[in-house]
């Protein structure tokens, strides 16, 4: 077969041949479902013969490199994945959105029906001779006369002459065609062998017009390709009656091809009902669009406005640096898009096996749910079971009614509304976290007609979040391998460390003999030897600090261990230099669940921290407050206390951390402070509190000072 090269050169473009968009919808549905079957998704693509070229075309392409061709759709699809597809759909939306639309001579409905009548008459036909391949002559006759398409779009003026002349004469046509340089038949066979496809494939498609003649001699595709194509035809156009064919080139009976036609009509009829394509009897005049293919069109327009709308937002979503700032996208996002603003996010802890709440920083109201931990064990709660099935829930909706789950109740009355929409955050098979969107009745209607959009921005969101887990473990499992080296070290300073501070202690010792026992230097003394026992535990804990450290529960005096800090360090660290230390201890504040040696180890670094950041003087306040248990409930997990929580704030109003330390203030090695220091500090801090089941933020302006808030568990009677 050889073309002329001035129409191979003109035809310059073959990746916005048009699709219907009835199944262009239908296809990003079934990609956008969270459990949809690629399987599916294949039998929505082989039913178009447009999408069907552009996925052959790319799984077929260099750049996978197979070492054989694909021809059935449900490989192809299952090579390529669905966010591959789902891209082919919306660029092909993307062009039917916004193609201009009129009373076009090409009738692309019928040009879908024909396609599909043809290849499913070929494959049934090939079933009943014995053909091998019954998968390649669906495919085969599916594309048939995908060259008229791509002769439509590259030609529109010259070909909308030759279907004005000779639209329903297709000897004619077939003439015009190739006055104007190659038949469909030529450019179709052409496609199919610039794909790579089998040669029989392209020689079905180049002969299906041939005279009937020289069928007969041609190999079995081709023949069952020309009878399929003579049955799907509206009109014969002059030519034997095409219901003969069958008995004369394969010798099946008349009674056999009136059964195949009325199989074929009945399966293509269940298969644009499921589309939702209505097609217009045969011979019916060419008019405008139907209201229900007006109407799908402004679905695909909506289609491709929704996914133009999200694409600046996954921008933010892609550049955030870290969680917190994704997590900040995130709520930007539901504000900006849907005009959402009472909103809550709760992140999956797999250790755990719950969800916990966390500060968005946008609001002060709902950073009390900041650490809040709903365990997984409480299967009835909307949040859970919108974790675990994957879909949003509601509690408008009866079957979602949330009545007799107190934990929901409770977050309802907290937001302030009349119920609550939960969205899932899920990417790859993983649980990521839950959305809750307090919403009135009204606002909840509204929002249902964009639960289609809302469900992409939350895959979206999800997938942002997963990533930085994934980098984030990894960049741990780095850092663990830079600790373990330093392991041999550490156990030799160890060794040179406490022969000194055996030393020092014998000498306080002795110095407390000979002081009297009511001496004011006994309680410094007493101080100063809880300090050298405490750098003593620091060292051993050195050596296991890449793990979490254990910690034996017990009730610790919080404001206690603070006042001891504040007078071990009020003269060597505030007064020389200036800096002046306020303190706002809450004296009712009960005993908290932890280790007083690691307490006092997280409180001793803040401080020093603080004071550090003071060099021209300035102010530290430390500040304890009970927090009461109404959204606390299950903070910790399973065996710890409920009765609520402990908050220790300890603030500066030095000049702040850089925003660049400040992302990564509780990893190992950052250090604000030069070269000389380790940056293990705030790690510690950071392993210690979360060792404890406790949180701890950091919130910290340049030039407006640094604050870090811890919360841990108060000390009480252990839930089961």
């Amino acid at each position: 077969m050889k073309l002329r090269k001035p129409i191979l050169d003109q035809i310059s473009t073959l990746k916005n041949l048009p699709t219907l968009p009835h199944i262009l919808l239908k296809l990003i549905k079934a990609c956008n479902e969270t459990r949809g079957s690629l399987k599916e998704v294949s039998q929505i693509i082989e039913k178009d013969p447009s999408l069907s070229s552009k996925i052959l075309r790319l799984v077929n392409s260099a750049y996978y490199g197979l070492p054989r061709k694909v021809r059935k759709m449900e490989n192809a699809v299952t090579l390529l994945g669905t966010t591959a597809i789902k891209n082919v759909a919306i660029s092909a939306s993307i062009y039917e959105a916004f193609k201009i639309r009129g009373n076009g001579l090409f009738n692309l409905k019928r040009y879908w029906w024909h396609s599909l009548k043809t290849a499913i008459l070929a494959k049934k036909l090939s079933e009943k001779i014995g053909y091998e391949a019954p998968d390649e002559a669906f495919l085969t006759g599916l594309m048939h006369d995908i060259g008229r398409l791509v002769l439509w779009v590259n030609f529109k003026k010259q070909y909308r002459g030759l279907l004005e002349l000779y639209g329903s004469r297709p000897e004619l046509l077939l003439a015009g065609e190739i006055r104007l340089g190659a038949t469909h038949c030529e450019v179709g066979a052409w496609l199919l062998e610039k794909w790579n496809l089998p040669s029989f494939m392209a020689d079905a498609v180049l002969y299906h017009h041939e005279p009937l003649e020289r069928i007969k001699d041609s190999f079995p595709l081709v023949q069952i390709i020309y009878v399929a194509n003579a049955l799907s035809r509206e009109t014969t156009g002059g030519e034997d009656e095409p219901e003969k064919l069958p008995q004369e080139i394969f010798g099946l009976s008349e009674s056999y091809t009136q059964s195949l036609m009325s199989q074929a009509d009945e399966e293509l009829t269940e298969v644009a009902k499921s589309l939702e394509i209505e097609i217009e009897p045969p011979g019916k005049p060419l008019e405008g669009l139907s209201e229900q293919d007006a109407e799908k069109h402004r679905q695909l327009v909506r289609e491709v406005r929704d996914a133009s709308i999200l694409l600046g937002t996954m921008m933010n979503l892609l550049e955030a640096p870290d969680e917190q700032s994704t997590l900040k996208a995130v709520y930007q996002g539901l504000q900006i898009l849907f005009d959402l603003q009472d909103i809550l996010i709760f992140l999956y802890d797999r250790e755990r096996e719950g969800l916990v709440g966390v500060d968005l920083g946008e609001n002060e109201k709902y950073k009390i749910v900041s650490g809040v931990f709903i365990p997984s064990k409480i299967e009835k709660s909307l949040l859970i079971r919108c974790l675990h099935r994957g879909d949003m829930l509601d509690s408008f909706s009866p079957l979602d009614a949330t009545k007799g789950v107190i934990v929901d109740e409770q977050l309802i009355r907290f937001i302030g509304k009349d119920g609550m929409l939960c969205i899932p955050l899920s990417a790859h098979g993983d649980h990521v976290g839950v959305i809750v969107v307090g919403l009135d009745e009204v606002e909840f209607t509204h929002l249902s007609q964009q639960f289609g959009v809302l469900q992409m921005f939350s895959r979206q969101a999800a997938t942002a979040l997963c990533g930085y887990r994934l980098k984030k473990a990894q960049l741990n499992a780095v850092q663990s391998e830079r600790l373990g080296a330093s392991h041999e070290i550490a156990r030799k300073v160890i060794h040179e460390i406490n022969n000194p501070l055996s030393i020092i202690k014998n000498y306080l010792k002795i110095l407390a003999m000979k002081l009297a026992e009511q001496d004011i230097a006994q309680d410094e003394i007493r101080i100063i030897n809880e300090e050298i026992d405490r750098v003593a535990q620091i060292l051993r804990d050195l050596l296991a600090f890449s793990d979490r450290s254990s910690f034996t529960p017990e009730p610790v005096d919080v404001n206690a261990i603070l006042s001891d800090m504040v007078r071990l360090t009020k003269d060597p660290l505030f007064s020389e230099h200036g800096i002046t230390i306020h303190t706002d201890l809450d004296p009712s504040l009960p005993p908290v669940r932890g280790d007083k040696n690691a307490l006092k180890q997280v409180f001793i670094n803040l401080i020093k921290n603080a004071a550090e950041a003071l060099t021209s003087g300035g102010n530290i306040y430390i500040k304890t407050r009970t927090m009461a248990p109404d959204l606390d409930v299950g903070i910790a997990g399973p065996g710890v206390s409920s009765a609520g929580l402990a908050e220790i704030t300890i603030a500066d109003d030095g000049p702040g951390i850089p925003a660049e330390i400040r992302n990564k203030i509780f990893q190992p090695f950052a250090s604000t402070k030069g070269g000389s220091h380790s940056g293990l500090g705030l790690s510690v801090v950071h392993n210690i509190v979360q060792a404890l089941k406790g949180t701890i933020v950091c919130e910290s302006k340049e030039g407006k000072g640094t604050s870090f808030k811890i919360s841990l568990p108060l000390y009480g009677k252990e839930t089961t």
